[in-house]
């Protein structure tokens, strides 16, 4: 049977017609499909899909020069862009999921121990600076802790720069004092 006559049942809904399509055509389909998708299992994949394709648009059939080939590797092609898009947005999906799985499943009990290791080394911290006289001490939650400069903090506690300079000094010194460390 010619590829003309092919068209002309398959276009007619001849299922055997379809079946002698795919028997004559499957394995060079199949390479095209390779050659467009570059993954052997994506080019199985995307060798049924088309032929399903072909089977839907039987209609469109057509035989060019006498030849069906060029049609079904259109077909093909169309089929292996889809196959390879649908392949790139799962790809990116799954790694956004891998991300979201790794968070959800992430141990929470490192971060709850360092929480905890934290709150424990402020508790010593603040005990610490209870032995700090209370301008040593405000000064140094300004500048230290709040992040103020020397000359904003002197304006806010109404002293001289220079005195914030060896408050911060001292307070600096005697801290690291009775937190047992040397001063850095």
């Amino acid at each position: 049977m010619t590829d003309e006559e092919l068209v002309a049942r398959l276009r007619a809904g001849d299922r055997d017609a379809m079946a002698a399509v795919f028997d004559q055509y499957a394995d060079r389909v199949y390479n095209a499909c390779f050659r467009r998708t570059a993954s052997w299992s994506m080019a199985e994949d995307a060798m049924a899909a088309t032929f399903l394709e072909v089977w839907r648009i039987r209609d469109r059939a057509t035989a060019y020069d006498g030849d069906l080939l060029p049609w079904l590797c259109a077909v093909a092609t169309n089929v292996c862009r889809n196959t390879v898009r649908s392949a790139r947005r799962q790809s990116l999906l799954r790694a956004k999921l891998t991300v979201v799985e790794g968070i959800a499943a992430h141990d929470p009990s490192d971060e709850v121990a360092g929480r905890v290791d934290d709150e424990q080394r402020m508790g010593q911290v603040l005990e610490a600076m209870d032995g700090l006289s209370r301008a040593d001490r405000e000064v140094l939650m300004l500048v230290a802790w709040d992040g103020l400069t020397y000359a904003q903090a002197a304006a806010a506690l109404g002293v001289a720069v220079g005195t914030v300079r060896s408050r911060m000094s001292r307070s600096r010194s005697r801290l690291a004092g009775l937190l047992g460390q040397e001063e850095a």
